[in-house]
């Protein structure tokens, strides 16, 4: 039992995500989450008014199928399969950084609760900065024409070289956020 409760080792977790890749190249699908929005947009009907929903919607349905198994799964993960919340290990140098930030849960919790807790809804400010978030997010996700899971899994092992562009942007935008933005923010 402890094996299901416990992270598994990247030697596991990674050729398994080689193993899905290969059956999706076998099978002619490309994967990314992202697609799942465009999807339920052109099932909503969206198509009638713009003509980037204008497809057939129920070839993808394979992958809202498996965006519902990711939901069930980390659902049941959390709820059923997991010990109490562990935080990731953070070195004291980040902790510092993090408590001084104001993230006080920073090293006792996996997400900062600051920003994802209930509490997150009371302050104009998050609910601001989770707005302007989610929309650089939607806006980033349809300009690079696919998320980060697509590119960097799908498209890098189907050899796109506009993968690697966006790939390499996520993680210039990462940094540049992490390390300028984040304390500006913060």
């Amino acid at each position: 039992m402890s094996i299901i409760l416990e992270p598994w080792p990247w030697y596991i977790g990674g050729p398994l995500i080689a193993i899905t890749m290969i059956a999706l190249l076998y099978l002619g699908k490309s994967f990314g989450f992202s697609s799942n929005l465009r999807t339920l947009c052109a099932m909503g009907g969206a198509g009638k008014h713009c003509d980037f929903f204008c497809f057939d919607w129920k070839l993808q349905s394979w992958n809202l199928i498996f965006l519902v198994g990711s939901v069930l799964g980390g659902f049941i993960a959390i709820h059923f399969l997991s010990t109490p919340e562990v935080a990731a290990p953070l070195t004291e140098a980040t902790l510092v950084k993090l408590h001084a930030l104001g993230f006080e849960s920073a090293g006792t919790s996996y997400m900062p609760t600051e920003l994802f807790g209930p509490k997150a809804f009371d302050s104009p400010k998050q609910l601001i900065l989770l707005l302007v978030a989610g929309l650089l997010v939607g806006f980033g996700s349809r300009y690079a024409g696919g998320c980060t899971s697509g590119h960097a899994i799908s498209g890098l092992s189907n050899f796109q070289l506009p993968s690697l562009y966006a790939v390499i942007g996520f993680f210039i935008g990462g940094l540049l956020m992490v390390h300028l933005l984040f304390p500006l923010i913060f």
